[in-house]
């Protein structure tokens, strides 16, 4: 045997050491509720389970560690405080609707996504108003993109661009946002003017093409997420696949295979998922995923190794738990804060999430 060889082989089993010993880092994570009950829907402002939501979809964290949730069903906007304590930011429980105004006077429509930028405007996207609305710190809000009511694929300025049925939202340090345009298979970008344009995809053509531009193809986008270098990230779910855009447009195959669903653990193309719902990036370059009917959460490192870091596959529950023992029941959205604490909207048990 070789030198050389010997070399080599020793490289190769650092390697997997090293692999295997992240995986076992990634798959501590201490599950814990910080609010609302598992199986008790509700809409009552208040600190940990005295609080409720009702079909949760959305998340977003700020750099205060202050949590906002897209409360699908009761079709609000909730803030959580580092505390736990549940207030609502915008809309009024159980009141659907398409006004602008300031805190209860505003309505949504099962809103879905939430992004907060550095100086604390949220940004949502109103599902089944086909619109992208903005709220202020004050919680002022106003439709920033699309018309109530009004779905399509145009883009333009504020009120001409149209929307089908926007799901996951983000938006970066310069103020764009990013809208994943579920019903239109499309990743949509907005400026800060309100100018909206088309990253990558095209309205009515779905599929799982890897390509730049209108020339790439999606399958109902749902999850969304941006990284310090402009690089967006998707969850791209009914292809069962993690995508990544240049700021270029070039869309890229990540992780998972299309069209195949499992749980497996292993680098990029390898990996399996089951409907990813949700995606967030922290600052090291690592994601989060919620994949939604593994009912875990899934971490794809920078170097493409994917991990389960909570839950375990196919097996839906409430349990709090480290790791695997844990049970998630549908998780639809993920956020990370600078600390890396992960925050899960679990949907079905009606519950805010935190990994730690």
């Amino acid at each position: 045997m070789t030198k050389g060889f010997t070399r080599l082989v020793l490289a190769y089993a650092l390697v997997t050491i090293a692999v295997a010993a992240i995986s076992r880092r990634l798959n501590t994570g201490a599950v814990t509720t910080l609010a609302g009950t598992a199986h008790q829907p509700g809409t009552a402002d208040g600190v940990g389970a005295a609080a409720g939501f009702r079909f949760p979809l959305g998340v977003a964290v700020d750099g205060n560690g202050t949590v906002y949730v897209a409360d699908q069903s009761n079709h609000v906007i909730r803030r959580i405080s580092p505390a736990g304590a549940v207030s609502t930011v915008a809309g009024l429980a159980l009141s659907p609707g398409t006004a602008d105004g300031s805190g209860s006077t505003a309505r949504f429509r099962y809103p879905y996504g939430v992004a907060v930028d550095g100086a604390g405007t949220l940004y949502v996207s109103d599902q089944y108003n086909h619109t992208i609305r903005k709220i202020t710190p004050a919680g002022v809000v106003s439709t920033f993109a699309g018309m109530p009511d009004r779905h399509g694929s145009a883009d333009g300025t504020g009120s001409a661009a149209r929307f089908h049925n926007p799901a996951g939202i983000a938006v970066d340090a310069a103020g764009t946002v990013y809208v994943a345009d579920e019903g239109n298979h499309a990743i949509r970008k907005i400026s800060p003017a309100g100018v909206v344009s088309t990253l990558a995809g095209q309205a009515f053509s779905r599929g799982s093409q890897d390509s730049t531009g209108v020339n790439a193809q999606f399958d109902h986008p749902t999850g969304l997420a941006v990284d310090a270098a402009g690089t967006v990230y998707v969850a791209d779910q009914n292809n069962r696949t993690i995508r990544r855009i240049s700021p270029a447009g070039k869309v890229t195959l990540l992780a998972g295979q299309v069209g195949r669903s499992g749980s497996k653990d292993t680098v990029n193309l390898y990996s399996r998922f089951n409907f990813p719902s949700a995606i967030a990036v922290d600052a090291v370059g690592a994601l989060y995923v919620a994949d939604r009917f593994n009912h875990t959460i899934r971490v794809i490192s920078a170097a493409g190794q994917v991990s389960t870091l909570a839950g375990a596959a196919l097996g839906s529950g409430t349990a709090n738990g480290v790791g695997t023992t844990a049970r998630f029941n549908c998780p639809m959205g993920v956020a990370v804060d600078a600390a890396g604490a992960v925050y899960v909207t679990d949907q079905t048990n009606h519950t805010v999430r935190v990994i730690r």
